[in-house]
């Protein structure tokens, strides 16, 4: 089977429209999809009355959290969206999106990147602001030549516009997904930068807090990583 479980839509920060992301999906022979927008859901209110002829959809979100003041994604597969503790959830982490982009804009204005958010919110045209809206915003003005020199410089870890303080903690979104009926999953965990003692610290005390999978791999990577990262599952079940 060809499976993705973990894609974007222009209801978060994805190029294609959720009916064009299916539509691509089928065109490319995938039988399984989720869609995993950040913090959002809205891509399956637009989906209400789509006919999925030959492709399953499993209902997902990529939730982003905090652990020990860093910030890693779970995502939630196979939610019910129209469950109250979740719908509770998206909607505390939507404020917590608008604030970071308020604290993102006013950094950037203080290191002398003149622009206002209302400009951003209507260029990006996303119902919710990322950092990679912002980090296409700084490419496309001139600010950073590429959208990765413009994390490397202001939005990855470490920088002034990667504030994670506003997120829940991650112990409060597993359950969360439990609650909706879904499997909560460590998204991406080479992404975060941390040391192999340090990831496998958090991926212990996901597993503790009822976590059940990881995301072994992500786009583009090299074969020993994704194997690493397989015998991590198999240590932790």
């Amino acid at each position: 089977m060809l499976i993705d479980l973990h894609s974007h839509t222009t209801a978060s920060d994805g190029s294609l429209s959720p009916i064009e992301l299916l539509e691509r999906a089928k065109a490319r022979g995938i039988e399984m999809l989720s869609i995993t927008d950040h913090d959002t859901l809205a891509a399956y209110d637009a989906l209400e009355k789509t006919e999925l002829t030959g492709l399953r959809l499993i209902p997902g979100i990529e939730f982003s959290g905090r652990w020990r003041n860093a910030e890693v994604h779970i995502l939630g597969l196979n939610i019910d969206t129209g469950n109250r503790l979740l719908n509770e959830t998206v909607s505390k982490q939507k404020q917590a999106r608008m604030l970071r982009a308020e604290i993102i804009s006013a950094k950037l204005r203080r290191l002398g990147i003149s622009h206002s958010l209302a400009e951003i919110q209507e260029w990006a045209g996303a119902t919710i602001l990322g950092r990679p809206h912002f980090a296409r915003y700084l490419a496309e003005q001139g600010h950073c030549k590429t959208v990765a020199a413009a994390f490397k410089k202001y939005l990855g870890p470490g920088k002034p516009g990667n504030d994670c303080s506003m997120w829940a903690p991650m112990s409060e979104l597993i359950p969360s997904i439990h609650g909706a009926g879904g499997k909560a999953v460590l998204a991406h965990p080479m992404k975060y930068g941390f040391t192999h003692r340090r990831m496998t610290e958090l991926i212990s005390e996901f597993t503790a807090l009822g976590g059940e999978g990881i995301e072994v791999i992500s786009g583009s990577q090299k074969p020993e990583v994704t194997l690493m990262l397989s015998g991590i599952c198999a240590k932790y079940g």
